[in-house]
């Protein structure tokens, strides 16, 4: 068994870990690759830039020395790792998405989150193209506005307190998420930020239809501005 040295001094980076995984993922894994695997794709995508991120297998396969820990007997490290990763797809930890791309079918894995889920969703609707880079070879087809815009045009002037809690949300949730918020906020006449975090929470807790905010009915309507939302209503 190779021995560790220790954590050196100074300055160290860390890795955000979400309290789910220990609380409920963690006791559920009994498989040492899947658990490898679970943690490196949450300390790869903690390191990426931008909203949009994802794995390719290439991401894995790539780092020698994590493979080296991954054979098994009977089984190449590659073999430990498609295994591995379909555990990790089967449990729910990640998300696969498969796009084509030069006549070959591309895997993509996506963290199991709003924003990943709707990722999955928009490849599956066609919402991605090839972006000419190796690295991140998918992107959405089209930009959307991001949050910051959309606040000022449907809400108001940006302080610097909603503006960050507009970054945390761009992190969390679904861009798409975000818009439908601000417009049921809007249409409510609730032109609070509160208003549409509140609206968001509730999304995440209790799961979203996608289909179902497309038209707006007297029932939808009222769900939006009774109950838990109704202080937030300006009449």
């Amino acid at each position: 068994m190779a021995s560790f040295d220790g954590f050196p001094g100074g300055k160290v980076s860390f890795t955000r870990i979400p309290g789910p995984f220990f609380k409920e993922l963690l006791p559920q894994i009994d498989d040492l690759n899947e658990l490898k695997v679970t943690l490196y794709a949450l300390w790869q995508l903690e390191r990426m830039e931008g909203e949009l991120r994802y794995l390719q297998p290439q991401d894995f396969s790539e780092d020698a020395l994590f493979m080296g820990g991954l054979a098994t007997r009977g089984a190449t490290a590659l073999e430990s790792l498609d295994s591995a990763l379909a555990a990790a797809v089967k449990r729910g930890t990640l998300l696969r998405a498969e796009l084509e791309l030069g006549g070959e079918a591309r895997h993509f894995y996506f963290l199991n989150t709003p924003r990943g889920r709707a990722a999955v969703q928009e490849i599956a609707d066609g919402q991605w193209q090839p972006s000419g880079d190796e690295r991140f070879p998918i992107e959405l087809s089209q930009e959307r506005p991001n949050g910051f815009a959309l606040y000022e045009q449907h809400i108001g002037p940006l302080t610097p307190m909603i503006a960050e809690a507009l970054g945390d949300a761009e992190k969390e949730f679904p861009q798409g998420w975000i818009e439908e918020a601000l417009r049921i906020a809007v249409e409510n006449n609730a032109r609070k930020w509160s208003y549409v975090q509140a609206i968001l929470r509730r999304w995440q807790e209790e799961g979203r239809d996608e289909g179902r905010h497309q038209g707006s009915t007297e029932k939808d309507r009222r769900k939006y501005v009774e109950g838990e939302f109704s202080d937030f209503i300006e009449h």
